[in-house]
């Protein structure tokens, strides 16, 4: 990147909750050439992961991006974080799911932002909060120094689930409209790329090209359709253990249960037309019409 000054947005809260400590970014260490994936949640995080492991590793199948690139405000991370990301020679890859102005930002590092529509991301928690194990409720809710209340157990109906989510602005986890309005506030910053999960899904390889050029990462031509392979729903489903958050321990059914279909619209069948209204006319109110257009459809960037 040209040497070119940056004004980045200041940090201006803590956010902590159970599964969350904004302030380890406090005086995080960045490196010139770190590269962050941002989301909500359920929104292709991992998926980026693997997108970005593969570039960073020219379609290497062994990498196991999980091991590698840690959620690293997730307030439940080993005490030795720090020390694994101190020892990384490779060109480092962090995840974070916190809005903008609660997060440290470096004007060096590159920030990949995913966007997806809320109807799809509370279908896809639901599926992982369903599905969470002991091991995850232990981990959350007794792990010391959690701040606010404990997370409980999901509610069995999906539709109910996703009206209280809509309702409570993205309970039982964080503040879904916080969270896509700072990254949209800051999108055309030249460190910072926004993404849409619909278009990774129908384009992948013209996706993933356009991450390889923005992050400066120069791949043979013949390295490609490894690279592809490794960043399918399908591989990645068959190497679960590779990719998903602790091999998928903490989850029923194991990683193959934490990558499930990556498909988007399955509450075009339960959702009521009053339901889609009420969540078409929220996003708008929240974030204006370009942005909860783009977050609709992947289109108007």
């Amino acid at each position: 990147m040209p040497d070119t000054v940056i004004e980045l947005p200041r940090k201006t809260r803590e956010l902590q909750n159970h599964h969350m400590d904004s302030t380890v970014w406090n005086d995080f260490p960045f490196r010139d050439d770190d590269v962050i994936i941002a989301t909500y949640a359920k929104s292709g995080t991992t998926w980026t992961q693997q997108i970005v492991g593969q570039l960073v590793f020219k379609g290497d199948p062994d990498v196991e991006v999980h091991a590698i690139s840690p959620w690293l405000d997730l307030r439940v991370m080993p005490p030795d974080t720090g020390a694994l990301l101190e020892a990384q020679t490779h060109r480092r890859i962090i995840k974070t799911h916190l809005p903008v102005d609660a997060l440290k930002m470096s004007p060096k590092a590159k920030y990949i932002y995913i966007g997806r529509d809320g109807r799809d991301v509370v279908w896809s928690f639901h599926h992982h909060h369903a599905n969470a194990n002991a091991l995850w409720y232990q981990l959350l809710n007794e792990t010391p120094g959690l701040v606010g209340p404990p997370i409980g157990p999901p509610d069995p109906d999906v539709r109910r689930y996703f009206l209280t989510w809509l309702e409570r602005d993205g309970y039982p986890i964080w503040s879904y409209w916080d969270n896509i309005s700072t990254w949209w506030a800051i999108r055309d910053l030249p460190n910072v790329k926004l993404t849409h999960f619909a278009n990774l899904k129908a384009d992948l390889e013209g996706e993933m090209r356009a991450i390889a050029e923005f992050l400066e990462i120069d791949i043979p031509e013949g390295r490609w359709p490894a690279i592809l392979e490794h960043c399918s729903f399908e591989w990645m489903k068959a190497h679960a253990g590779k990719v998903a958050p602790l091999g998928g321990a903490i989850f029923d059914g194991g990683g193959e249960t934490f990558i499930n279909k990556g498909v988007n619209g399955r509450w075009r069948d339960v959702l009521t037309e009053g339901d889609n209204r009420l969540y078409e006319q929220t996003a708008v109110e929240k974030l204006g019409p370009e942005c909860a257009h783009w977050l609709a459809t992947g289109q108007g960037l």
